[in-house]
């Protein structure tokens, strides 16, 4: 089920209106219940899977619990190669299959079968679970009722955040009041979700789908601002799914971790990652990264450790070389920061820029933004073809603008939209970076319940308004629900 859908419009209000009549002891069934509701809204027979992997990790994090030795440690094995395998067959299994047939003289036959939705994430979040009673960090879930629950949660189950069972299990066995202002910031932050994934980025999307669908034909000018709007349609399209998220389980009285901190601010790729998707950053940091060795090993070492787990983090959003190429960029900038950071800062100082906060702040969040959105371009291409096509097209877009003072026309652009929806949609991009400025600067969420009645009103309204009558209605998958 999508949360830009007229189902959810009415499944929520259903859930949790019964959730709060529903005495204390019932409500983890209603939730489960909900949730598998919502989850087979999908693809049904897929509840198969997640049921069997759930079954697994429950035992298995009761037996780690009780076990000593080798014992301990072999199921926690166990369950780390059953969730790993069950994604690597249906995620990854044509990808390696493509690429051996590719090089050999083999014929393997592919699988037809379909990516059950939020694989990865719910995977993710079933492995940290085992991991955390592994290193004792966690007491085992005794109600199997309420490990699935942890599993299955409706609002993060598809796209996150992927939650830590220290966050969230204790949770479902304590008692949630209604309580007003957990109902109106929850609301008002599901609204903001809505209003970035339906009046933002689903209004990007018909750009840089014509755009990236069929580069050839595209001129480079198209294709560079496609790939701004794409920044941003990433962005509001998975943050405002967080916030949706986050948004319908305080509502219940539950609090999911932050996932996105306006990630487009930060002054470097290491503060970019540390604002991105919060949860699978932090997820690699704990469980892969330190478990290497972090940077507590030979500087060689350290810069291994930390590209290699961005190489996984590309693989680990997609079976293709683009988003392989996508994790490795990202691993050489933080690597690279590191190396050139005494030269850079020494360039900066005697230029002076160091002295004048707002402009060395100005070049670095502007430098972070391009090498980012550098990145994208892999990331959204269909085929590593397509992502070369389009950096050569960038370099025609100089003869192209040329053309356009000679001939003072932009219809030597071949905009796939007009000019007057790309002037629209990047005034829209700047409202949305400027309120985000001011909610950095003045804490504007927190001091919204202090303001009066009338004032209150007066934005949800317009922001309700700006759903109806600027939001796409054509209920949008969300990006990452392919992952």
């Amino acid at each position: 089920m999508l949360f830009n859908s007229y189902e959810f419009l009415i499944f929520f209000p259903i859930v949790t209106t019964l959730f709060f009549l529903l005495p204390h002891k019932y409500r983890w069934f209603l939730l489960l219940m909900a949730s598998c509701y919502f989850y087979m809204y999908f693809v049904p027979i897929y509840i198969l899977i997640l049921a069997g992997t759930i079954i697994i990790d429950y035992i298995a994090g009761l037996v780690i619990e009780k076990s000593e030795g080798s014992k301990r440690k072999a199921f926690l094995v166990l369950s780390l190669v059953t969730n790993i395998g069950i994604l690597a067959v249906f995620k990854y299994y044509n990808f390696f299959i493509e690429n051996i047939n590719a090089v050999s003289s083999l014929n393997m036959p592919f699988l037809t079968i379909l990516l059950p939705i939020g694989l990865s994430f719910h995977t993710f979040q079933a492995m940290s679970y085992t991991i955390e009673v592994y290193r004792g960090n966690q007491k085992a879930e005794r109600n199997f009722g309420i490990y699935a629950l942890y599993v299955m949660f409706y609002p993060q189950l598809v796209a996150g955040p992927i939650e830590r069972p220290q966050n969230v299990l204790h949770q479902f066995h304590e008692k949630q009041y209604f309580k007003y202002e957990n109902v109106v910031s929850g609301l008002r932050l599901m609204m903001w979700g809505l209003i970035k994934k339906m009046v933002v980025a689903d209004r990007l999307a018909g750009f840089t789908s014509n755009v990236f669908n069929d580069p050839g034909n595209a001129s480079g000018t198209s294709l560079l601002i496609g790939t701004i709007f794409f920044s941003f349609q990433i962005y509001c399209d998975f943050s405002g799914y967080s916030d949706i998220a986050i948004g319908a389980a305080r509502v219940m009285g539950f609090k999911l971790m932050t996932n996105f901190n306006k990630p487009y601010h930060a002054r470097s790729i290491s503060e970019f990652w540390k604002r991105w998707h919060i949860s699978l950053s932090t997820w690699f940091k704990d469980y892969l990264y330190i478990p290497l060795g972090g940077n507590r090993v030979s500087v060689s070492r350290g810069y291994f450790n930390l590209f290699f787990v961005f190489l996984v983090s590309g693989f680990w959003h997609g079976a293709n070389w683009t988003f392989i190429i996508w994790g490795a960029l990202h691993g050489f900038y933080l690597v690279f920061a590191i190396i050139s950071r005494d030269g850079r800062q020494k360039v900066i100082d005697g230029l002076g820029i160091s002295k004048i906060g707002w402009l060395n702040n100005a070049i670095n969040v502007t430098t972070v933004f391009f090498l980012v959105t550098v990145t994208w371009v892999f990331f959204r291409a269909n085929t590593l073809k397509d992502a070369l096509a389009i950096f050569k097209k960038f370099l025609n877009i100089p003869s192209e603008l040329t053309q356009v003072f000679h001939e003072r026309s932009l219809m030597t652009l071949n905009f796939p939209r007009n000019g007057t929806f790309i002037v629209n949609s990047f005034m829209i991009i700047i409202l949305l970076e400027l309120i985000q400025t001011l909610e950095a600067k003045y804490r504007i969420s927190e001091t919204f319940a202090q303001k009066p009645m009338v004032f209150r009103w007066g934005i949800y309204i317009t922001g309700i308004i700006s759903i109806l009558f600027l939001g796409n209605f054509n209920s949008n998958s969300f990006i990452y629900f392919q992952f």
